[in-house]
């Protein structure tokens, strides 16, 4: 991910390390010494920050959360149709790279967690309200400004969340993305159809 391109501090370098060994590896063939492979310094300054994989793995998780939120803030945007688009086809990335898809895995993996350890659900339970409400809030200021329907927007987020959440799912379980197309086309259709009032009235 960009995020973790220029890490400006030995906390986000030791956070790209984890980061890249977990698209790597996975979760299960992760440990805090392979993480130190991808670092470039000693493994017992990662130990000297993290007290093992999974407190820095939900740090490296809270990192890419904090950096998602300022990039896009979380007042109304002035623009919500392109608002919109933007987060529909940001989450449903067609033709994306090799390493795009590791990441998804990665991510499923981690949320495979959040049944039996109640940090990672505590987290993936904010990470999902954070992204719900994003998608609220962008409808919400489409229509006070008159160019989305007067839709419920609490009920509309959910269930566009939903759609999004079970196309990541998908396609970090499965082979083929040849149906990621027709998904992006059909959130883009609904929203036409649905969600935004007609450009001729």
């Amino acid at each position: 991910m960009d995020v973790f391109e220029d890490p400006g501090s030995t906390r986000e370098a030791i956070l790209a390390a984890a980061y890249r060994t977990l698209c790597k590896h996975g979760y299960a063939d992760l440990t805090v010494e392979r993480i130190g492979e991808e670092f470039d310094k000693s493994v017992s300054l990662v130990y000297h920050h993290y007290d093992g994989k999974d407190e820095l793995l939900l740090a490296c998780l809270e990192f890419m959360l904090d950096e998602y939120r300022a990039e896009t803030g979380t007042g109304p945007p002035a623009a919500p149709r392109e608002a919109m688009a933007a987060f529909c086809d940001r989450l449903v990335v067609v033709d994306a790279p090799p390493e795009d898809r590791q990441f998804v895995r990665a991510l499923t993996e981690l949320r495979g967690q959040a049944p039996h350890n109640e940090a990672y659900r505590d987290y993936f339970t904010r990470s999902d309200r954070f992204f719900r409400t994003r998608i609220e809030t962008i409808i919400q200021a489409g229509i006070e400004q008159g160019v989305f329907r007067d839709v419920d927007p609490e009920r509309t987020a959910g269930m566009i969340h939903t759609i999004l959440a079970g196309g990541f799912f998908k396609y970090a379980t499965s082979d083929g993305d040849e149906w990621l197309s027709d998904l992006r086309e059909e959130l883009r259709e609904y929203n036409e159809r649905t969600l935004y009032q007609p450009d001729d009235p």
